[in-house]
């Protein structure tokens, strides 16, 4: 089963163009750009994400890497691909965002959300807050809103030493599951080289040996732009001028799940108004968004079902589609989905345990993908990159030890060295498989519920609970541009203190402005609080008289060996009948998720294959498809780019006192 996997795989990895060559991509364009994006960049998205609640996405990256190509050609320089590339991970981790609360600028972010949702705690519970997540609400240095103060030296001293911990970790375990399944399983990593290709297309204009790539790119900036102003730049710019923001695309979907619920209960319904949703479907392999497509499908007929049933109590009539699919699986795909994603973890160990075998069998080393370092791409040693994770995640068991003794500290470990390095390894192969983000959801609120630990101070505790899968594709995009990856050390070393002096400097003069959440801030002021009640639901539940039903509803050991059982079967009998094996990778990613974006994947992805594979050829199509989609962020990031500027002046000149 396994090599039918190899080649089905190898198939699309063999379009993509490895590199022959790796050079440094840290110097002092990077040094510039980090002062550039932390000075300009960073207060842009702190901005937009009080008060229209939206992120820069990936304007920030873009608009940096575009200024600086600029900049190089009219001084007759020319930035080479891995100078952009680093320029382009510099921004991303600058302007990062945190989760659906939409705040970015760094550490200071969370410290202004830990105040806020200390202060707006249900009776009590507020006092049980430690002093090392923020002051209280009635603390000199709250009341006057200022950071350099003896209260909040504590919390501000932990969220420093828990960012250097985590991106210790992030990067150093992030890099061995690159090893091995890149390396190793030679995985696809279908998103991998619309960064890569952009950064690479880019670099042609810089040095003027323009190729195909900057045409296509050219091709889809000029689509980006085009529908960035209808999806972005109205929205944004209406929002200054009118009471309620003009949206001619509503925005991110439209929802039929109310309409649909009287012969479709509990089934969430409707389609992504997002056209790159469409220039996805061409990137990803065919037959994983047709698997992707066909688990919409199915959850379309089985939560109805359910429903009618009985298995379905968390489902109300008039539920939107949030909170719909929130119900559904609370009742059934929680459980069902851990299945599954142990089935993934399984037959990525099948695989290197095939691939072990046949290499003895031919006499070859085994795992030489995973051990021998490829010459000159910067690798480092395995054994220290380990090691290295090994200390961070130590450093978070000591640090939770000492900040809640009471908490049993074998959860602790066992988060940190056990679940951590599972739950990673399935998300960075189903990244490599799919390109799309999966993880054991509510893994931290079961555990913390069946310790039958008393307090709330282990929520905010820096429990080594993290989902690591995610930096394997990032090295895979360094990796295709050449870049050496000992440019990323620096460039992490670089952006640490711009982060924490920016973060600092900017957070402190928007909140000494105004209040936040406050009337200047819309966005902040309509969501936080709903967002602080939900937290704290979770909250309340490790204390007396909390409420606990809800997850321990969401358990359901039958359903997850019936996902596993799922999994594997599927995997087996897809095989047996020479059908595509990914087909139920794109199953498994598509069950439980928001089915809007669906619809619009599959269309791109058959167009792709039944007619333009055909029109300009398999090979080219194929190439052709990350240029064009890189082409689309880089043009949609301009045009955000421009209707956050002219936010930013609108409202800057609004509050003048004339």
């Amino acid at each position: 089963m396994a090599m039918r996997e190899i080649d089905e795989l190898g198939v699309y990895r063999s379009l993509i163009e490895e590199p022959t060559d790796y050079r440094e991509g840290f110097g002092w364009s990077t040094i510039l750009g980090a002062a550039f994006v932390g000075l300009v960049m960073m207060p842009g998205t702190i901005y937009l994400g009080l008060v229209v609640g939206q992120s820069m996405g990936p304007a920030a990256q873009w608009t940096t890497i575009i200024l600086f190509t600029e900049v190089a050609r009219r001084s007759f320089q020319v930035l080479r691909r891995q100078e952009i590339y680093v320029l382009y991970y510099m921004a991303d981790g600058l302007t990062s965002m945190i989760g659906g609360l939409q705040l970015s600028g760094g550490i200071f972010a969370g410290l202004i959300w830990n105040q806020f949702l200390r202060a707006n705690a249900p009776a009590g519970l507020g006092d049980q807050v430690p002093i090392w997540v923020a002051p209280g609400p009635d603390s000199w240095a709250v009341r006057h809103r200022v950071f350099l103060h003896p209260d909040w030296y504590p919390a501000i001293g932990l969220a420093i030493v828990g960012y250097i911990l985590s991106r210790v970790a992030w990067f150093c375990f992030g890099y061995v599951l690159f090893r091995i399944t890149s390396d190793g399983e030679k995985l696809p990593f279908p998103l991998a080289p619309v960064t890569a290709q952009g950064a690479t297309a880019l670099a042609e204009v810089s040095n003027k040996s323009e190729t195909w790539r900057w045409r296509i790119f050219s091709i889809g900036t000029m689509m980006g732009i085009a529908f960035g102003l209808i999806y972005v730049a109205v929205p944004t710019i209406t929002s200054v001028l009118l009471l309620k923001p003009l949206q001619i695309l509503p925005i991110p979907w439209i929802d039929f799940t109310q309409g649909t619920e009287r012969f479709l209960p509990g089934a969430a319904t409707g389609i992504s108004t997002n056209l790159s949703d469409v220039l996805v479907g061409f990137v990803l392999p065919y037959w994983m968004v047709a698997g992707s497509f066909a688990a919409a499908i199915a959850t379309m007929v089985i939560n109805p079902i359910a429903q009618v049933t009985g298995h379905m109590p968390t489902w109300r009539p008039g539920m939107e589609v949030t909170r719909t699919v929130f119900a559904a699986n609370i009742d059934i795909w929680i459980s069902f989905g851990i299945g599954t994603a142990f089935a993934v973890a399984f037959l990525g160990g099948y695989k290197l345990y095939f691939q072990f075998r046949e290499a003895k069998r031919e006499g070859r080393k085994p795992f030489a993908g995973v051990a021998d370092a490829v010459k000159g791409r910067g690798d480092f040693s395995l054994r220290l990159m380990v090691g290295l994770w090994f200390l961070a995640t130590l450093g978070y068991v000591l640090l939770c030890r000492a900040l809640v003794p009471r908490f049993p500290i074998w959860w602790v470990i066992g988060y940190g060295f056990i679940w951590t390095p599972i739950e990673s390894y399935v998300n960075a192969r189903m990244i490599g498989l799919t390109g799309q983000f999966v993880s054991f959801p509510m893994i931290r609120e079961a555990t913390f519920i069946l310790s039958r630990y008393k307090g709330v101070d282990i929520w905010f505790a820096p429990i080594p609970l993290s989902n690591y899968g995610t930096q394997a594709q990032r090295f895979r995009e360094i990796e295709l541009t050449g870049t050496k990856f000992t440019s990323i050390v620096w460039t992490e070393i670089v952006m640490f203190p711009v982060m924490l002096v920016c973060s600092f400097l900017f957070w402190t003069y928007i909140w000494k402005l105004r209040p936040i959440p406050s009337e200047a801030y819309p966005y902040a002021q309509k969501y936080w609080d709903f967002a602080a009640l939900s937290q704290w639901l979770f909250y309340s539940s490790t204390t007396e008289g909390g409420h606990r039903e809800l997850f321990l509803r969401a358990i359901k050991p039958w359903f997850m060996v019936g996902g596993l059982g799922f999994g594997l079967g599927a995997y087996g009998m897809l095989n047996a009948l020479r059908m595509p094996v990914m087909l139920i990778y794109g199953f498994i990613r598509g069950l439980g998720m928001i089915p809007h974006s669906a619809i619009p994947q599959f269309a791109g992805a058959l167009l792709g294959h039944v007619y333009l594979r055909h029109r300009f050829g398999e090979l080219e199509w194929r190439r052709w498809t990350p240029v064009l989609y890189a082409g689309f962020t880089c043009g949609m990031g301009l045009i955000g780019m421009l209707a956050i500027a002219f936010s930013l002046v609108s409202q800057s000149i609004s509050q003048l006192p004339f």
